[in-house]
């Protein structure tokens, strides 16, 4: 029976944004440890840590999102490592936002004028001192437009979880419109849901950004 697009519906597409905001959040959170990681070993002298982080961040960036997500939960679902499709995306998230994260923030680092770590060797730093107390606080700053533009679209990424059955803000829109027929007014409110979840997120990157040039400048 088909029901109208009513409030209920449009509080039911609100409350799903809580499961958008959490596997963003546990993706982000999971990339960016492993964002980091992959990032320090790209820029070693390590030769074959290097050239396996490289290959890391290839497979990732060479593949789509939706492919990935497909692997992670048929994949171990065939080696009888059965899993729910919300552990499937917070794996498939987190290997995706570890291999963009390790690429921008690689590229953040060395952005950092080479005199800096010419400098700090000069003043007989280690290379962890010399990452902690002089290149990352740069690179830090750089980092800051580029990291939060990722998580927009990593936010927006999530809708592809959907796919495999897990519900969040996208896959609650697919089923109120399965039971209202009103497709403009229910994929508007997701719209306008994204929207309301990404536009603070793009202010607070510019705020951050300019705040930081307006510290380097002084």
């Amino acid at each position: 029976m088909i029901r109208p697009f009513g409030w209920n519906e449009f509080w039911i597409i609100v409350i799903a944004a809580q499961w958008t905001i959490a596997l963003s959040a546990i993706a982000f959170a999971g990339g960016g440890i492993g964002g980091l990681v992959i990032a320090l070993v790209r820029v070693s002298d390590s030769k074959w840590p290097r050239l396996v982080a490289t290959g890391f961040i290839r497979v990732f960036q060479g593949t789509p999102l939706l492919m990935q997500l497909f692997l992670v939960f048929f994949g171990l679902n065939i080696f009888g490592l059965g899993i729910n499709p919300w552990v499937a995306a917070a794996i498939a998230f987190t290997l995706h936002a570890s291999a963009f994260l390790g690429e921008i923030w690689r590229g953040c680092i060395e952005a950092v004028p080479p005199g800096q770590r010419e400098a700090a060797t000069a003043l007989g730093l280690r290379y962890y001192n010399r990452m902690r107390y002089i290149i990352l606080p740069q690179a830090s700053r750089i980092a800051v437009a580029p990291t939060v533009g990722f998580l927009v679209q990593l936010i927006k990424g999530t809708s592809l979880a959907a796919i495999i059955g897990f519900t969040e803000l996208t896959r609650q829109g697919q089923i109120i419109n399965n039971a209202t027929f009103s497709p403009f007014l229910v994929f508007g409110t997701v719209a306008a849901v994204y929207f309301v979840l990404c536009w603070p997120l793009s202010v607070l990157a510019r705020r951050m950004e300019t705040r930081f040039s307006r510290a380097t400048t002084r």
